[in-house]
């Protein structure tokens, strides 16, 4: 919607992890030297942790483009609230190998073969376990069972495991002292600092094309980044919201005015009806407990919406310039 508004070629700010958009902060880079540092070890446990949506996703995504797809035959479980017998059917279909009606030992055993198979071609399997925090000791200990199957003198399967700081202290747990033998790297993933938000924001648009429209002031930059707290997803989420609020009031130049309304706006939506309150001694207050309108909100409601209008009847417009030059092109369309 509001791409063609501001001549973007593509959505910015969309929350679905894309390598393309893979922005390398200084901790984003580290992840990622640690990620390649534990692949060329083709053996072991590589961990990384960080607060959700701090980019785990997209990181690994952007492992995947930079792997050489004939050498390393990799997969991805992103569903861990799962005992350790469903948890062996989903590495078994991660590798498109068949799971359904199987037993403990027919899973093993079709994905010991799958491996030596690998290996016989000159291949390596990588799997990556999402969400880890979620995982049963259990589970985990399933997981580390698998990395016994190795020849003479190599591992067969390599595993990168993604979870919330919460893992970090899941992994200093008595249980999981097998599990941290075979860790060879970890590393936690931290939020991003203020020039770092800013910097961030620029290369995503940057990437679809921008050309200064609309202009986000430094101001604009602060108040993204202390409001997210520097969090790639939390960005993103605030700055399509800002983005669209844009388009539909037409906007060419975002401050902290700008921001700070739409943080209002996302606040509201997830907070809570309040709770009925005593309006005495309160005039300004509605019964409902909400502040009463004063003519100046009133008139920049109006303002808002009249924006909004005009934006909705461009799009008409358009839409009817659409069809009405398809029917032009297809003059026998729509006829029986």
């Amino acid at each position: 919607m509001y791409e063609q508004y501001y001549g973007l070629t593509a959505k910015p700010f969309q929350l679905k992890p894309d390598p393309h958009f893979f922005f390398g902060s200084k901790g984003h880079k580290r992840a990622m030297a640690y990620l390649e540092y534990g692949l060329s070890q083709g053996e072991g446990f590589i961990v990384i942790t960080g607060e959700v949506g701090a980019g785990k996703t997209t990181l690994v995504r952007n492992l995947f483009c930079k792997m050489a797809s004939e050498k390393i035959i990799a997969a991805q479980i992103v569903n861990t609230h799962l005992d350790s017998d469903d948890t062996l059917r989903m590495v078994a279909a991660a590798f498109g190998l068949p799971y359904e009606d199987a037993s403990k030992a027919s899973l093993l055993n079709r994905i010991e073969q799958f491996l030596r198979a690998c290996d016989r071609q000159g291949k390596r399997a990588l799997l990556v376990v999402d969400e880890a925090q979620n995982l049963s000791p259990r589970t985990v200990e399933e997981l580390r069972m698998l990395s016994n199957f190795q020849t003479e003198d190599k591992s067969l399967l390599q595993t990168f495991l993604l979870g919330q700081p919460e893992f970090r202290r899941i992994l200093l747990g008595a249980d999981m002292q097998q599990l941290r033998q075979r860790v060879i790297a970890t590393y936690h993933l931290g939020p991003m600092d203020a020039a770092e938000t800013r910097a961030y924001i620029e290369h995503r648009l940057n990437t679809v094309g921008w050309r200064g429209d609309p202009a986000v002031n430094p101001d604009a930059f602060a108040a993204i980044h202390e409001y997210s707290g520097g969090i790639p997803r939390k960005i993103n989420t605030l700055c399509d919201r800002l983005f669209l609020m844009g388009y539909l009031e037409e906007i060419h130049g975002f401050g902290s005015p700008e921001v700070e309304n739409v943080i209002r706006d996302i606040q509201q939506e997830f907070n809570l009806p309040p709770a009925e309150a005593d309006v005495q001694g309160t005039p300004d207050l509605t019964a409902s407990g909400q502040k009463t309108a004063t003519p100046a909100d009133l008139e920049d409601m109006d303002k808002r919406l009249a924006k909004m209008e005009r934006s909705v009847i461009s799009v008409l417009d358009l839409l009817k310039q659409i069809v009405s030059q398809s029917s032009i092109r297809n003059p026998s369309r729509g006829k029986s």
